[in-house]
């Protein structure tokens, strides 16, 4: 059982690296770079200054890993190391000392000058390669006692240790290192939180411009939302995350963070908010459509098995074949129709995800989408259970078919379903695409698509990552639950050894 898992982990993380390095490789080579700029305002508002334009152009390319870019100020500091009588002007002399420079430090830079300026500046193209592998080697982020590095504090005290903070009790805290809370305790699910290791999926540009990948799935959405925070100098009334605190340098520091933190430099915080996360809000949805679809196609798919060719089992399979041959569209619309019809909002922000309404609609189409190939399912397996041999041994010793049925063939029926469990449970959060972009609802499957048409290709490579990790983990649950629910099946073929 051991090895099983241990090989299906390895597997699972090669298969992770294979997809996420495919996708990055494909968005990163073969969509027109210049398509990031489409949404953005202030690209529009510097596109008839051609000296701006050139130097946000490589900036960007730069913040998202196609260039390397040394702006003129850049390129002259680098160059003085060789030629310390270098200036930024656009003289012949100057372009012979940088021409110099660019040709002994190699590796692909080219030097250009800008075109009203007629200044310098120097680009190297990125080969893909070498950007898959930043990606993965800044995937994993340490925090330490090492990360800070302010000039301007050079008697910050760096430490780890667990104290009693004034704020929020018991817990790991750093000086020093990015976060204040290093691990802590709260009555917010998953409970126990950590910093320690963080998982940097990139930056987010266009939308969310300048935000972690991770940051925009993961945080609240909606308004800011204030309550009672035990500040280290007081309890005030506020919106900050108090558990977020990172840091900030002192030099940057305002009188609010004075006051609320003394002299901690760890002033930078985000705020709390209304409303769930984007994955909080699919996986609300997305858990109560499973469940719903769920309590509808097993009594049905059960009771089609044990009443096969009746009325009942042919009207049945009639009705499941139509939502089968349905196009999705068509039932999304109905639904909401109908869901309209009785005061049901038709549109997510209509009321907000403070009301219980707003999550009815879109959990209902996706409990119907997936319920009829449940149903089917379940009733195929249980016919082809009805010829087995246990079925006629029990059939011997004079049990009833409603026993049979309950004790027997369900039992086993339920094995290779319980195995598709965690791939539904991921299915539904991570593939309500179309039912969340027509309720404009705030979830990752319409995220993907917004991405994508956005030219966000971080958010993109991102969420890419993080559905193949949920699909391919939930592959590994699934075997683990059939052994739960049937003993006799063995992961490995050693006797289970």
């Amino acid at each position: 059982m051991k090895k099983y898992i241990f090989m299906r982990i390895l597997r699972s993380l090669v298969s992770i690296f294979l997809v996420t390095t495919l996708t990055y490789t494909i968005i990163y080579t073969m969509v027109p770079r210049r398509l990031i700029f489409k949404q953005d305002t202030n690209y529009n508002k510097i596109a008839t200054t051609p000296d701006k334009k050139s130097n946000y152009e490589n900036t960007i390319f730069e913040r998202m890993g196609y260039i390397d870019y040394y702006d003129t100020k850049e390129l002259q500091q680098h160059a003085s190391k060789e030629n310390s009588s270098v200036t930024i002007d656009a003289t012949d002399e100057n372009k012979k000392i940088y021409e110099g420079y660019i040709k002994k430090i190699g590796n692909g830079w080219t030097l250009h000058q800008f075109e009203e300026s007629k200044q310098f500046y120097a680009t190297r193209e990125v080969p893909v390669l070498e950007r898959v592998f930043e990606f993965y080697a800044s995937l994993l982020q340490f925090d330490h006692t090492g990360w800070v590095k302010d000039s301007t504090n050079p008697n910050l005290e760096r430490y780890i240790r667990i104290e009693n903070d004034p704020a929020i009790g018991w817990s790991v805290v750093g000086s020093g290192t990015k976060h204040k809370y290093l691990l802590y305790f709260n009555g917010q699910f998953p409970f126990i939180h950590q910093n320690f290791i963080t998982l940097n999926l990139g930056t987010s540009y266009p939308t969310y411009n300048g935000q972690s990948v991770l940051k925009v799935i993961t945080q609240d959405q909606g308004q800011t939302k204030a309550s009672e925070v035990n500040f280290p100098t007081g309890k005030k009334t506020s919106s900050v995350n108090i558990y977020s605190r990172t840091y900030k340098s002192p030099s940057q520091a305002d009188s609010r963070d004075k006051a609320n933190y003394g002299d901690d430099p760890y002033t930078a915080t985000e705020s709390n908010y209304q409303y769930p996360s984007m994955i909080v809000s699919s996986s609300i949805v997305g858990l109560i459509g499973l469940f719903l679809s769920y309590v509808i196609a097993v009594p049905l798919g059960s009771y089609m098995a044990r009443f096969k060719n009746t009325l009942f089992d042919s009207i049945s399979t009639g009705a499941l074949t139509f939502l089968l041959s349905l196009p999705t569209i068509a039932l999304v619309y109905i639904i909401r129709l109908i869901g309209s019809a009785f005061g049901l909002p038709d549109s997510f922000p209509i009321l907000g995800a403070g009301d219980w309404r707003s999550y009815v609609l879109p959990s209902v189409i996706l409990g119907l989408l997936s319920a009829p190939i449940q149903a089917i399912w379940i009733r195929r397996y249980m016919i082809d259970l009805q010829s087995q041999d246990f079925v006629r041994f029990a059939r011997a010793k004079g049990l009833s078919e409603q026993e049979i049925s309950n004790k027997h063939i369900f039992k086993n029926a339920m094995v290779p379903l319980v195995s598709g469990i965690p791939g539904s449970v991921i299915g539904v959060i991570t593939g309500a695409t179309l039912t969340e972009t027509i309720f404009a609802y705030p979830g990752m499957g319409k995220m993907l698509i917004d991405s994508v048409r956005a030219s966000n290709n971080a958010m993109v490579v991102g969420l890419v990552f993080i559905f193949t990790s949920l699909s391919i983990l939930s592959l590994l649950l699934g075997d683990v639950l059939m052994t739960i629910i049937d003993p006799r099946i063995k992961l490995t073929s050693k006797g289970g050894k």
